[in-house]
C-alpha cells in the first residue's frame, strides 16, 4: 500500500507542476497591465517602470515563474492587486465560507443520492423509482442559477421565510455563539439545496445503475439462496461492491463543491471561493487568480488521491494490477 501511494503522491506532484506551468503562462499572456489601477497617472513613467522592475515584472517569462514557484513552495502566493493584502489571506477568508457551504451538499447529496438510488434499484418500474427518474433528468438539465432564481421567488420573495442572500443578516453581524450558528444556517438552506440537490441526482443514477448492475451478478443470487436477509444481501455484499461507482462521484463532486460553484454563490451572494474567483477576474488581479487556480488544482488532487486509496482499501485487486503495470 505504501508504494502504491508513494506511486500516486508522485503523480499527484507533476501533475499540480504541470497544471502550474499552464496557468502562469495562459495569465501573463493577457493583454493589458494589471499593475496599471495601482499607480496614479501623476507618477512619472520612469517611477514605475523602476518600481516594477524592483518587482520583477519586466522579467522574462521563465524567471517570472521560477520565482513565483519559489515564493509558492514557502506559502506566499504573491500580493492581490485589488485587496491588497496577500493572496493567501484572502482566499483563507472565504475558503472557509465555501468548505462550510460543500459539506453541507456533500451531506445532502450523498444521503439523498445513495439512499434513494438503493431503493430505486430494489423496486425498479416502481413509484420511488420512477418519480426519481423523472426529478433526477430534470435537476440535470435546469441550470443551477435558474433552480436558485426559483427557490429565492419561492422561498424569500413570496413565503418571506428563508434570507436569499449572503451569510449573515445585514445588521447583525456582531451577534456570536448559538444566534449566530442559526443565522448563518438559515442562510446557508438555499444555496445548500441548490447545490445538494444538483449533485444528489447525478449521485442517485450512478447509485441506482451500479446496484441495478450487481443484484444481477452470481454472488449476489448465491447469497440468497443461501437464505441471507434481504437487508445483508444489499448493504453488506451488494453495496460494498457498488462503492467504487459513488466514490468516483465523489472525487468528482468534492473539486466542484470546493471550487464554489461560482453560479450559486453568485446568485445568493455567499462570500466563498466561487466568488472571490469571478471577482479576481473581474478586476485582473492576477496573483489572486494564479492563487486560487493553485489551491483548487491541489483539493482537486487530493480528492483524487483519496479516492484511489479507497479503491485500494475496498478492493485489494487494484494493488495487484497496479503492481503488475
Amino acid at each position: 500500500m505504501g508504494k502504491y501511494i508513494g506511486k500516486r503522491l508522485l503523480q499527484a506532484v507533476i501533475i499540480l507542476l504541470g497544471v502550474s506551468v499552464i496557468v502562469f503562462a495562459l495569465v501573463n499572456f493577457i493583454p493589458g497591465d494589471p499593475y496599471s489601477g495601482m499607480y496614479s497617472p501623476d507618477i512619472p513613467t520612469e517611477e514605475i517602470e523602476a518600481k516594477l522592475d524592483e518587482l520583477g515584472a519586466n522579467d522574462p517569462i521563465p524567471i517570472q515563474y521560477v520565482k513565483w514557484l519559489g515564493r509558492a513552495l514557502t506559502g506566499d502566493l504573491g500580493y492581490s492587486i485589488w485587496y491588497k493584502e496577500p493572496v493567501i489571506s484572502v482566499i483563507l477568508g472565504r475558503l472557509g465560507n465555501t468548505a462550510l457551504l460543500a459539506c453541507s451538499s456533500i451531506l445532502v447529496s450523498t444521503l439523498l443520492g445513495i439512499t434513494v438510488g438503493i431503493y430505486s434499484a430494489r423496486h425498479r418500474k416502481g413509484l420511488v423509482d420512477n418519480v426519481s427518474t423523472v426529478m433526477a433528468f430534470t435537476a440535470l438539465s435546469i441550470p443551477s442559477f435558474f433552480f436558485g432564481m426559483i427557490l429565492i421567488k419561492i422561498f424569500g420573495v413570496d413565503l418571506q421565510i428563508l434570507p436569499i442572500s449572503g451569510m449573515v443578516t445585514v445588521g447583525k453581524e456582531s451577534i456570536t455563539g448559538a444566534a449566530r450558528a442559526l443565522d448563518i444556517a438559515r442562510h446557508m438552506v438555499l444555496p445548500t439545496v441548490v447545490l445538494g440537490l444538483m449533485n444528489a441526482a447525478t449521485m442517485l443514477r450512478y447509485t441506482r445503475s451500479s446496484m441495478v448492475d450487481i443484484q444481477g451478478m452470481d454472488f449476489i443470487r448465491t447469497a440468497r439462496a443461501k437464505g441471507l436477509p434481504e437487508r445483508k444481501v444489499i448493504y453488506k455484499h451488494a453495496l460494498k461492491n457498488a462503492l467504487s461507482q459513488i466514490i468516483t462521484v465523489l472525487s468528482l463532486q468534492i473539486p466542484g463543491l470546493l471550487s464554489g460553484s461560482l453560479l450559486t454563490e453568485t446568485v445568493f451572494l455567499w462570500p466563498g471561493v466561487g466568488r472571490l474567483n469571478f471577482e479576481a477576474v473581474n478586476h485582473r488581479d492576477y496573483p489572486l487568480i494564479m492563487g486560487i487556480v493553485l489551491i483548487l488544482a491541489s483539493f482537486t488532487l487530493i480528492a483524487n488521491l483519496i479516492a484511489d486509496i479507497s479503491y485500494a482499501a475496498i478492493d485489494p485487486r487494484v494493488l495487484q494490477n497496479d503492481g503488475k503495470g
